[in-house]
């Protein structure tokens, strides 16, 4: 019975790697979304090979009393769903800075390690879209604890 269970195992997981990747080798565009105080980002991914690929995202934020930025890299693997459906998993890790002015002006660094898991569809014409979601651990003094992130992705594929 052991026997059977891996032999099942192994074709299943043989089907998802013979399958051939469309992955575009290069795709810009934005994230929209963020539970983390960073709305909007702008999202660039690069195919690595196989099915790999690097996403890199700049989001920056602006109000009356604080500016903020955050770069998050994703090392992320990506797998065939159906026809254009691809579903991708990674993880990586950035940096960001908040700096307030409240009448105490007051900075912060920190970093953070960061999940990604989400689905994506690409279209006959150069366009893609997504839906991630993305939990991120920050390490500072502000922040410092566990925020969940989800966005829909809008991206030109080249």
């Amino acid at each position: 019975m052991k026997k059977i269970i891996l032999v099942f195992i192994a074709c299943i997981g043989l089907s998802f790697t013979a399958e051939a990747q469309d992955i575009a080798d290069n795709a810009i565009g934005l994230r929209l979304g963020g539970g983390d105080g960073f709305g909007t980002e702008v999202s660039y991914q690069r195919f690595l090979g196989g099915n790999n690929r690097l996403e890199v995202d700049l989001g920056w934020r602006s109000g009356d009393n604080f500016d903020g930025f955050k770069l998050i890299g994703l090392y992320q693997w990506v797998w065939l769903l159906d026809g254009d459906f691809n579903w991708y998993a990674g993880v990586g890790g950035g940096l960001g800075s908040y700096s307030y002015d409240n009448g105490n002006s007051d900075s912060e660094a920190f970093a953070v390690a960061a999940g990604n898991i989400g689905i994506e569809y690409s279209f006959d014409i150069p366009l893609m879209l997504s839906l991630d979601f993305r939990p991120e651990l920050g390490f500072g003094n502000i922040n410092n604890d566990l925020n969940f992130d989800i966005a829909l992705g809008i991206r030109y594929q080249f």
